[in-house]
């Protein structure tokens, strides 16, 4: 049985034809033979001529034993008939069983679920016979489709993260031109404002441009540029002013002279941290930049009642609230 199903389906067919055409006519001579040893029990009439010359006339059967003979002979005529067609038809079921039948379940169960749109399964590796290359090429579809529609969903879900972070980071930019056009329109503007919507503006229009050319955040272009910590204590100063205006702030900036830092993610960055402390905050802020390891950390405290001691304990939670 193994060697049959390890052999091809040409090779198979044909061993297991020739195997029950052989039995079948094994079978066909051993029913002749039997048939003939019960028609030597019966009288079968005539004479017979013997070695002396002289004639002996046989006893002839009667009405019942030739009705018996006649079926015995029709028996013969059916056999001959019935058996090798009984021995194809015995081939075909075994090769249908042995070869076809689960392959081509597996096949059948792989198309409905893949119909279903469920790629969760595997296909067995069955035989080694064309069927089973078909087996382990349908395996080979089913698991590249899964890894196309796993990276379509990662694609999908980057880009909606994309358009979440997008949001966001553009909410504050907005709440600072909106708090400078209306010191324009109360004729409090000077130069220093006007140069500040400009540069929002500019920046607005660049991280536009940039997200609407990326698949996901990590692609986001850095682009590092000389600034002094100077500057980046004024823009907070500022940041501060448009985002919590009726809140006590403090800005320290520690280290002095100049750094190299990507200016537009620096203000995404703060603006996020100090628009989520003056949600929390009671009456007081406080921006603290300074210098550690090489590189520039910003740390933003609110007076706020924090986070709960479960939640510190036990992490946060998706969709949970503080």
């Amino acid at each position: 049985m193994e060697r049959l199903k390890k052999m091809g389906l040409k090779r198979a067919f044909f061993v297991l034809s020739s195997l029950c055409v052989v039995l079948s006519l094994c079978l066909l001579l051993l029913l002749f033979v039997c048939c003939e040893k019960v028609r030597n029990n019966y009288p079968s009439g005539g004479i017979e001529f013997r070695a002396d010359g002289t004639n002996v006339l046989l006893q002839q059967p009667t009405k019942g034993q030739r009705r018996i003979l006649r079926m015995i002979d029709g028996f013969q005529l059916f056999a001959c008939i019935l058996l090798p067609a009984g021995g194809i038809g015995t081939a075909g079921l075994l090769f249908y069983r042995i070869k076809l039948k689960t392959p081509i379940s597996v096949l059948k169960m792989g198309t409905e679920r893949i119909l279903n749109r469920d790629l969760d399964f595997s296909i067995p590796d069955i035989s080694e016979d064309e069927l089973g290359q078909i087996c382990r090429g349908f395996e080979i579809m089913r698991a590249e489709l899964l890894q196309a529609n796993q990276e379509l969903w990662e694609q999908a879900e980057d880009r909606k993260r994309l358009n979440v972070a997008f949001s966001h980071d553009l909410c504050n930019p907005v709440a600072v031109l909106k708090g400078t056009v209306k010191l324009i329109q109360q004729g409090k503007g000077d130069q220093r404002t006007f140069d500040r919507l400009a540069g929002y503006t500019l920046r607005i229009e660049n991280y536009v441009e940039a997200m609407s050319s990326i698949q996901r955040m990590e692609q986001l272009p850095v682009r590092a540029v000389e600034c002094t910590y100077s500057m980046l204590e004024t823009e907070l100063a500022d940041t501060i002013k448009f985002l919590a205006p009726a809140l006590e702030s403090t800005v320290t900036v520690e280290p002095r002279g100049s750094t190299r830092l990507d200016y537009e993610i620096f203000l995404n960055a703060a603006e996020n941290l100090i628009s989520n402390g003056a949600r929390f905050a009671v009456k007081k802020l406080s921006v603290l930049l300074r210098e550690k390891d090489g590189r520039v950390v910003l740390t933003v405290m609110d007076d706020g009642p924090g986070f709960p001691l479960k939640m510190l304990r036990e992490g946060p939670k998706p969709f949970g609230k503080k």
